[in-house]
């Protein structure tokens, strides 16, 4: 399957509400999600959202798993989450620095809830609840972020949390 040209920063599908999904079961949904799941992970992502590949849709893949983006993450199968909403969030506000597929070669650092509790369709249209928590909780956050027109950039606290890839690499690495 082909994958999907992503959006970058200034496009303006990013900025806009997604709609709602008519109908999880629609053969085009299903065809969406299916190419959205290899450009994620083609690109190395760990969660991407339909308004990433130009489809203004409530629409997302959540999928942690060590890569060379998050070697860290905790592995999980990927989960399509369709018309997602948040019902809570809890847990302490933690940190992390943040990429995004829509903002290559930029990083900033992100204070997030450590735990949210969702409800969402599945594939097939069934309504499920779900509550994450950790690394699979920020990448809830940040795909619904998405959804709703912002992008990771909107939630750093100031211009001294962004740092570039190439050097949040090499301090990763210790160098």
């Amino acid at each position: 399957m082909t994958p999907m040209a992503i959006a970058q920063l200034g496009e303006p599908v990013l900025r806009q509400p997604a709609q709602p999904v008519p109908d999880p079961r629609d053969p085009a949904i299903r065809t969406l999600w299916q190419r959205m799941l290899v450009t994620m992970e083609q690109a190395g992502g760990v969660g991407i959202a339909a308004p990433q590949v130009f489809e203004p849709l409530r629409l997302m893949i959540i999928a942690s798993r060590p890569n060379a983006r998050y070697p860290d993450a905790p592995q999980m199968d990927p989960v399509v989450l369709i018309n997602p909403e948040i019902e809570h969030t809890g847990g302490e506000s933690v940190s992390f620095v943040e990429g995004c597929l829509s903002v290559p070669g930029i990083r900033g650092r992100v204070w997030r809830p450590n735990e949210v509790t969702l409800r969402y369709l599945d594939t097939e249209g069934q309504p499920q609840r779900r509550t994450l928590s950790g690394f699979p909780a920020r990448i809830f956050l940040h795909e619904f972020d998405h959804l709703e027109g912002r992008t990771f950039l909107d939630q750093v606290n100031s211009p001294d949390d962004l740092i570039a890839q190439s050097v949040w690499e090499r301090q990763c690495q210790g160098a």
